[in-house]
């Protein structure tokens, strides 16, 4: 039988109170605690906290405030930049390639429940993970939507709410996100 954290990376439906699952997340709110208290000149002290919750794959930056669900389903590729009030609910794969950048308040969702009312009162949810290509640039207040995949060389207008799948070498935009032109 799968534990309920296999169930949550498989995108079935989870109970997210299971007490592993609230110790990791838990984990993960006093990691990302300490990193949005520390001072801006505390550069290596931030580094050490977030080195605690990512896998990077190389160097990377992101400002704080800064929140995440568990952190260790996020992964980032070399110069990998986060703005300002970046929240990833990486309850399901978020990984993200090289050169990308996140403008301030970019939200990036794996998490989502039931449609059916009755199931999503049982307070069970699952997630979908959500992959981002190489060279991309998601403008500020973006929301990337679970199951979400982009491409290479995207550039992904501000205010944009992506809730398909963008190919690669194109600028999209938009509530709901289309791609605009191509590169």
């Amino acid at each position: 039988m799968k534990s309920e954290k296999e169930k949550m990376l498989s995108s079935e439906l989870y109970n997210a109170s299971d007490e592993e699952l609230t110790r990791e997340r838990d984990y993960a709110r006093n990691l990302t605690f300490e990193f949005n208290h520390t001072r801006p000149i505390e550069k290596d002290k931030r580094q050490e906290i977030l080195k605690q919750l990512i896998i990077a794959k190389g160097s990377f930056h992101i400002e704080a405030p800064f929140n995440c669900d568990y952190g260790y389903n996020i992964e980032v590729g070399e110069n990998f930049y986060a703005n300002y009030g970046c929240t990833i609910l990486d309850v399901n794969k978020v990984t993200m390639g090289d050169n990308v950048l996140l403008a301030p308040n970019v939200q990036i969702y794996t998490a989502t429940h039931p449609i059916d009312p009755i199931e999503r009162l049982s307070g069970k949810e699952y997630a979908k993970p959500i992959a981002i290509g190489n060279n991309v640039w998601v403008g500020g207040g973006a929301i990337i939507c679970p199951g979400v995949k982009i491409g290479d060389n995207v550039t992904i207008g501000a205010g944009s709410v992506v809730t398909k799948d963008i190919p690669d070498n194109v600028i999209a935009a938009g509530n709901p996100c289309r791609v605009i032109k191509g590169i």
